[in-house]
């Protein structure tokens, strides 16, 4: 795409996040430092596209005006409807919002509705399959409660996430969110406790995981890296000649596993404080790690399609 096309396609993605009202303070910094760090990688002023947005300088209408490909018109309204499925099912503005998003768009509801579903399914899925509440992220075997079984099973939910990095569909980033609650709410209950999503969302947020701030994140780098579309009205299928991912999503889940794994085998007595500086400490660690297990991503990403990935959001 055009650099007006790309930032007009974050611009919407922007303009998404902020539409309820109802974000955080630290999510609007979260927010606020992606844009300052996706910059550098953009040749684009994303800060003050930050900044004109929150002033309400930007909308749908300047917005759509520079969306003329129809490609570009369908990825923004893809990665506006990820935005606002990111934290949740959808409050009655967003909902609202991205009615008129795709009329501004000129979008048909045909061209939208099994988008719309998809995206609806992996914000609403369940964390663990039925009949089986303690299992391994993204399938339904129980864990057998051991230190080396919860290990591996860290590490495969690392790999999984580095694999959906790989990937351009807008579906596969934002699947990457849900498996890493499963992840949490997995080694939460194989330590006896009963958690639900407010307690696994509240475990993200005091570690420092915003839920739409890291979908902008990962995104953002794929869309900024050309990684992130569609070809030809279909999804683009298998790795091609993508760049190497930055690992994030590798780094981010195998933290979020471990950390959640001291904390409930702690009884959950680490402070907040403490929560903080190991998920810090532990993500750096895994960062480390990423080249390692960089072919493990590839390989598995070489397996994955829409379908399989759909299949391991709900737990099958």
């Amino acid at each position: 795409m055009t650099p007006s096309e790309t930032r007009a396609v974050l611009g919407l993605s922007l303009l998404a996040a902020f539409v309820d009202g109802d974000k955080h303070e630290r999510e609007r910094a979260e927010i606020k430092r992606i844009a300052e760090g996706l910059s550098g990688d953009a040749g684009l002023n994303l800060p003050s596209l930050y900044q004109d947005v929150l002033m309400k300088r930007v909308s749908l209408a300047s917005v759509a005006s520079d969306l003329q490909a129809s490609d570009a018109r369908q990825l923004a309204y893809e990665m506006a409807v990820c935005v606002c499925d990111a934290d949740g099912v959808q409050s009655d503005t967003e909902r609202a919002f991205l009615e008129e998003a795709r009329t501004a768009l000129r979008l048909s509801t045909s061209a939208t509705a099994v988008f719309v579903q998809q995206a609806d399914a992996v914000a609403e899925a369940p964390l663990a399959p039925a009949g089986h509440p303690a299992s391994h992220p993204g399938t339904a075997t129980p864990f057998a409660g051991d230190d080396a079984e919860r290990d591996r099973s860290i590490l495969n939910a690392a790999i999984l996430n580095g694999a959906l990095e790989l990937l351009p569909e807008s579906l596969s980033t934002m699947a990457i969110i849900p498996l890493q609650m499963k992840l949490v709410y997995a080694m939460g209950k194989s330590y006896g406790y009963e958690l639900d999503r407010g307690h696994v969302k509240d475990f993200l947020a005091t570690v420092g995981v915003g839920l739409t701030s890291q979908y902008l994140e990962q995104a953002g780098r794929k869309l900024l890296g050309g990684l992130l579309g569609k070809v030809g009205g279909g999804l683009l299928r298998g790795l091609g000649n993508q760049a190497v991912s930055s690992g994030m999503s590798f780094a981010s889940t195998y933290a979020l596993g471990h950390v959640a794994k001291r904390y409930y085998a702690g009884g959950r007595t680490l402070s907040t404080e403490l929560l903080k500086e190991t998920y810090a400490e532990v993500t750096q660690q895994a960062k480390d790690m990423q080249s390692r297990y960089l072919p493990a991503m590839r390989e598995k990403a070489g397996t994955l399609d829409a379908g399989k990935v759909m299949a391991l959001v709900r737990g099958g």
